[in-house]
């Protein structure tokens, strides 16, 4: 399965999530941004099947009458606060598990994307992506409504992790275009200090920015009990020894590493989570975000 193709039961618990910003003042300004943006009074967009947790009463009874299938009707609404993703696409990113080398921290990062875009549509958001690559980065702007998803989804199809993401020399871009009140969410592996530097820097500035930190279960876990050539893809750097006799010390340094890396987020008011590439897209976002109210 494509990592951009949803399964039903991942969708059904994302319509039971909401982004929403980090400051009361933000939620004010947005009006009924807290709320999901669907009802009366809301410009029709289009049809869509019908999926577990739909609201009953978007359900169009006349075309059922005629189809014998359930639709619901979608319905647009220009909001005030956008969604940015921000995707790391350096080589790094390409990692994998020993156990499921199909399955990269690419592929994880870009259903995690795709995730946070469904959300956003439903929640009547507008909607943006940043993709940072080694040859500049891809930007495209925020807009509201299925046809600007499927536009980002089909961008992110086609993306190829590779080289080194130079976030410094594309620190402007996200300056010119992520609003004051937008909500900024970066999916990387948290290795670049350029990245992170970035990060802090943007949310100085006062910007809405929250991280996930996409890893792999091999990184979480060390499975390594022989002797393996270690490659870093973006500096070429190999490393070998024994599996067995680097796991403790690995697992101590990457613990250290993290730990650091939460305590520089958390002091710039950084909300962020971590994500294992072998575990489902909602949970990092349900870390960072609170449950959408029931209706």
């Amino acid at each position: 399965m494509s990592p951009l193709d949803l399964p039903p039961e991942l969708r059904s618990r994302l319509r039971r999530l909401s982004i929403v910003p980090r400051r009361a003042a933000a939620l004010a300004s947005a009006g009924m941004h807290d709320s999901r943006n669907r009802g009366g009074g809301m410009e029709f967009a289009q049809y869509r099947a019908y999926e577990r947790g739909d609201d009953l009463r978007n359900i169009d009874w006349k075309l059922y009458a005629r189809s014998d299938r359930f639709f619901v009707r979608d319905a647009e609404r220009e909001s005030p606060i956008a969604v940015w993703i921000v995707l790391d696409a350096s080589a790094s990113m390409n990692q994998s598990d020993l156990s499921r080398p199909n399955w990269s921290r690419f592929d994880a990062a870009r259903r995690l994307a795709a995730a946070l875009i469904e959300i956003a549509l439903y929640q009547g958001d507008r909607f943006g992506l940043i993709v940072e690559a080694a040859d500049g980065p891809v930007v495209l702007t925020p807009h509201a409504g299925g046809r600007h998803r499927d536009r980002l989804l089909l961008t992110l199809a086609g993306l190829r992790p590779g080289g080194v993401a130079q976030w410094r020399r594309d620190v402007s871009v996200f300056g010119e275009q992520i609003g004051a009140h937008d909500i900024l969410l970066v999916l990387t592996d948290g290795f670049d200090e350029d990245c992170i530097a970035t990060v802090e820097r943007l949310a100085a500035s006062g910007r809405d920015v929250a991280l996930i930190q996409v890893l792999t279960t091999d990184e979480r876990d060390f499975p390594f009990d022989q002797g393996y050539r270690f490659h870093d893809p973006e500096t070429g750097e190999d490393l070998v020894g024994d599996g067995r006799a680097l796991r403790q010390d690995f697992l101590t340094r990457f613990a250290a590493a993290r730990t650091q890396l939460d305590a520089r987020l958390d002091a710039r008011g950084v909300r962020h989570t971590t994500h294992f590439i072998d575990e489902s897209a909602d949970q990092p976002i349900r870390a960072l975000f609170r449950p959408a109210e029931r209706r």
